[in-house]
């Protein structure tokens, strides 16, 4: 068989690929080494995490806000187990979703490990070992990331566990320790606190997830402080033991003394790398850095011609949406098009209560590139929509130029920040002024008006509810 475009990896990077190369008219094949379309993102990532989120949300609000609602429920107890079946449920309807839009796309679906014979032939061997090879013009690798680990670091599945194994807990922790106080950390961590954990997160650097404002990283590990996880900065993870249902993690602080933590969980969550084994990289001469990365150009095209490389395989952030971005730019280039992605208006989030969302360029990043600008914000507990739901904490942040008052960077604690932060990209991409969006008409009373008065802080400190 000979296809125009092949994609090895089925996550949001690869099928979104898939979709839009079909759309442009090109003969698609798209291979998955699972037997699940969705990769990552769909199966053990983005959105069992965000079912579970949810799931432990309600808990957490019927446990300590409904009654201030005027709600009174009786014998409340968390049903794991049901948990869990409604995660995979969600899951398996977003996985069947994939495979639909595949069959009305008329993409052609393999599964089973795809590796290079040569740049245009691809052999795929299936989970029973039976081999297929298929021909193909251009290919692009969207294979994705797995969790890092540390090598001194043995991660049994059972005690010492990933984020893929935390999603399907049979029981709820008494103790869970998160080596890594990063997104997937944070999230997973405030789950199972919300359900009765208890939850310490030690993480080696002095703040909890530093590659955010670093407004937002205090106020989240105040936020979550409050809600009742334990931080411990400044240490460094040296060894882990199990005994039977305890686990021992050693650490060293920042004055050099080893400090026990012990749990019956362990969660190692350190970051993820890129997932590159298994592909006959070698057969076709495409390298890989020190982290498993490939090398692209700006057209994601990868040292060999005709070979292109998509999300976490490649440079920049590991986010689902990052991927999909540049699937279908890959697609459009190939189609003659000249699409173009600002990688500096990818928005990031975390899903944590309250979520954290920002774009553009932190105030650290202002200042160490010498950007004149100036500063506006607005906190939520002056929100009435936000007093009316109970969710006052955090702010809204908007860095602006000084001298033309374009907005440079949007960062956003607080309730439904995920989804707040689109109006800050769509504001970006027009290069729109703080001032322009504070003379925009917010409906009232809505968690977005606290953008236009965080944009009016910005414009000669003008806000008018604080």
């Amino acid at each position: 068989m000979k296809y125009d475009i092949t994609i090895i990896g089925s996550g949001p990077g690869g099928y979104v690929a898939a979709i839009r190369a079909s759309q442009l008219g090109f003969k698609t094949a798209l291979i998955e080494k699972y037997d699940a379309l969705g990769g990552t993102c769909l199966n053990v990532g983005c959105i069992p995490s965000k079912a579970l989120l949810d799931s432990s949300e309600h808990y957490h609000n019927a446990q300590h806000t409904f009654k201030t609602h005027g709600i009174e429920i009786s014998d409340l107890k968390v049903n794991l187990e049901q948990m869990i079946k409604r995660k995979s449920d969600v899951v398996k309807q977003t996985s069947d979703g994939v495979s639909f839009l595949m069959k009305k796309n008329k993409v052609d679906v393999f599964h089973g490990l795809g590796s290079f014979v040569n740049k245009n032939k691809i052999q795929i061997t299936d989970k029973d070992g039976n081999k297929t090879e298929i021909e193909t013009d251009k290919t692009i690798i969207a294979t994705g990331s797995k969790p890092a680990t540390l090598p001194n670091i043995t991660v049994d599945k059972d005690r010492i566990i990933t984020s893929t194994e935390a999603l399907k807990l049979k029981e709820v922790p008494k103790h869970l320790i998160i080596i890594g106080g990063g997104v997937i950390g944070l999230e997973l961590g405030s789950i199972y606190k919300r359900l009765g954990s208890e939850v310490t997160v030690i993480e080696f650097m002095p703040e909890i997830v530093t590659v955010i404002d670093s407004d937002l990283s205090k106020e989240l590990r105040k936020v979550l402080t409050k809600l009742g996880i334990k931080f411990n900065l400044n240490h460094k993870v040296t060894s882990i033991k199990t005994e039977g249902e305890q686990v021992k993690v050693f650490a060293d602080n920042e004055k050099g003394e080893q400090i026990e933590f012990i749990g019956d969980y362990c969660l190692f969550s350190i970051g993820r790398k890129a997932y590159t084994e298994g592909l006959g990289l070698e057969n076709i001469g495409i390298k890989t850095d020190n982290r498993g990365k490939i090398k692209v150009n700006e057209h994601l095209e990868t040292e060999i011609a005709g070979i292109y490389a998509i999300g976490d395989v490649i440079d920049g952030a590991m986010l689902a949406h990052k991927a999909e971005e540049e699937g279908v730019l890959v697609a459009e280039y190939l189609a003659g098009q000249k699409p173009h992605i600002n990688y500096l208006l990818i928005p990031n989030v975390i899903y944590t209560w309250p979520e954290v969302a920002c774009v553009g360029y932190t105030e650290e990043q202002l200042k160490n590139n010498g950007t004149a600008y100036k500063s506006g914000m607005f906190p939520f507990k002056a929100s009435g929509r936000a007093r009316a739901s109970m969710d006052t904490d955090g702010f809204v942040k908007v860095l602006a130029d000084k001298n033309t008052d374009e907005i440079l960077g949007v960062h956003i604690i607080g309730p439904r920040a995920a989804d707040m932060i689109a109006e800050a990209v769509v504001a970006m991409e027009f290069r729109a002024s703080a001032e322009d969006i504070s003379r925009m008409s917010h409906a009232h009373p809505t968690f977005t008006e606290s953008f236009k008065e965080a944009c009016l802080a910005a414009t000669d400190n003008r806000a008018l509810h604080i």
